[in-house]
């Protein structure tokens, strides 16, 4: 019996139909020859005494199987649970994809986490089937493989970029996990493609369909900071501050995907990079459950309906969600756009090499600590709070990142002088993706509450509220758009 979440009679059903809402829910291997495969592989559907199911790549890496070549079981979208569970083994999994073990290995990992390295191991191994190495190595085998086959990069060069200690462990791991050789990979890759510029790289981002890209885009672009944000012909374009250099990501939509265009100072960090803009963007989500029960509510039926595969916005950077979040305390979006324009200009770090309109990298939090008293403008006890929690950022007293338990984040959030529930609530949503997460405080979401028939108090729509559970954070999607 393989380690899985599901329920595996369930999951040989839903192979069988070759239903992609499952890809990246589970992975089933097959005895008999050794492979691995995403549910909707086109191959034929072997006996289900022949079947495992496993909850992640690692885990059938680690039972011995290797992965399918014919439907890339890697290429998918991930599973939705890594958002959905706030405990231990689902906040390991946001860090180990953000590259954390790589960068600073099992203990970075623990200390993060807030537990030894031996309980995360053995939580991670009872839950999932794989530790933490082994999680880590299948992901960076997915950047090795991506850089093979988009980059022109000396392939000893891309195993040190993914993240391997030598070149004898990038050639074996790609051998067990592809059944082929680094140069294999690359021959067949130039079959389907044409690599990109040195520095840059061109990939698609899987997602669930239905996807709705629209209101997502006018969420970000309504919020867009000039020189770091970039909207051009529908495509989104954004700067990124990352562990070994500078990005730049333009991303555009297309049928089942999202074309991606990186330009990175470092590939270490392409890993990091697709994980980020994967979470900006909730490719992760699974529109339909949100959709069930979301459109179950007579008030928003109607919505759902208009605008299926609803996405939640993410965050590249944790302490930059922060400070937009302090900036934009009971004010309008656009006036915090100002402020943070503003902000930007001022105390952002100039790229040494622009990407189109894209110039500029968010300032830092010891840059706002230091000298945003000169820059910002309102109420003094609101810029107090910006400094005071910055400096904290800066010194590493506050830490927000994906890893972050989101009672403990949302207590040491509030924890500040002038930090209140609805700040701490969006940057739950932002950082973390937190799906069930109602920012009932917040005018404009009241506002779209009654042009929805909806109760607007804070009291009476928290209450309603509870039939959306654990889907609030998109059902306040849904409102701010019906303000």
């Amino acid at each position: 019996m393989g380690d899985v979440l599901i329920d595996e009679d369930q999951g040989y059903r839903a192979s069988a139909s070759r239903d992609t809402r499952f890809d990246g829910q589970f992975i089933l291997a097959v005895r008999t020859t050794g492979i691995y495969c995403r549910p909707s592989c086109p191959a034929a559907m072997p006996k289900r005494a022949n079947v495992l199911f496993f909850s992640t790549a690692a885990a059938a890496q680690q039972a011995g199987f290797r992965a399918c070549r014919r439907c890339l079981p890697d290429s998918v979208p991930g599973s939705p649970e890594w958002n959905l569970r706030a405990d231990l083994a689902g906040r390991a999994m946001r860090l180990i994809t953000d590259g954390v073990v790589e960068r600073e290995g099992v203990p970075g990992l623990a200390k993060r986490l807030g537990y030894s390295d031996r309980h995360v191991t053995r939580v991670l191994t009872a839950e999932l089937g794989a530790g933490p190495l082994a999680l880590a190595r299948a992901h960076r085998a997915h950047s090795a493989r991506l850089l093979i086959e988009t980059t022109t990069l000396p392939l000893a060069d891309i195993a040190f970029a993914a993240g391997f200690a030598s070149v004898r462990q990038f050639n074996d791991t790609i051998r067990a996990v592809f059944a082929t050789t680094p140069t294999g990979l690359r021959a067949a890759a130039k079959r389907r493609a044409t690599p990109t510029a040195p520095g840059k790289v061109t990939l698609r981002l899987p997602y669930r369909e239905p996807f709705d890209y629209d209101t997502l885009l006018d969420f970000l672009a309504a919020r867009a900071i000039p020189g770091v944000e970039s909207i051009v012909d529908g495509s989104y374009g954004r700067t990124m501050r990352l562990a070994h250099g500078t990005g730049t990501a333009w991303l555009t939509p297309a049928h089942g995907h999202i074309d991606c265009t990186l330009s990175l100072a470092d590939m270490r960090d392409l890993g990091s990079a697709v994980t980020r803009l994967r979470r900006l963007l909730d490719l992760d989500a699974d529109p339909g459950a949100v959709g069930e029960v979301l459109g179950a509510d007579p008030a928003l039926e109607a919505l759902v309906r208009k605008n299926p595969g609803l996405r939640l916005p993410g965050a590249v950077d944790g302490a930059e969600i922060v400070t937009r979040a302090l900036v934009g305390q009971q004010i309008t979006v656009a006036a915090a756009r100002t402020a943070l324009t503003t902000l930007t200009a001022a105390l952002g770090e100039p790229l040494c090499t622009p990407d189109g309109d894209l110039t500029v990298l968010f300032p830092t939090p010891a840059a706002i600590a230091e000298r945003g008293a000169e820059v910002l403008r309102g109420p003094r006890r609101r810029t107090d709070t910006i400094l005071t929690v910055n400096a904290a950022l800066a010194a590493g007293e506050l830490d927000v990142h994906v890893g972050a338990d989101p009672e403990e984040l949302s207590q040491a959030l509030q924890e500040f002088s002038g930090v209140g529930p609805w700040t701490a609530g969006y940057v739950l949503m932002r950082v973390l993706g937190a799906p069930d997460v109602l920012l009932t405080g917040d005018v404009a979401m009241r506002k779209g509450a009654a042009n929805l028939g909806l109760p607007s108090t804070p009291e009476a729509l928290e209450a309603h509220a509870g039939a959306w559970r654990p889907w609030r954070s998109y059902a306040g999607m849904h409102l701010w758009s019906a303000a």
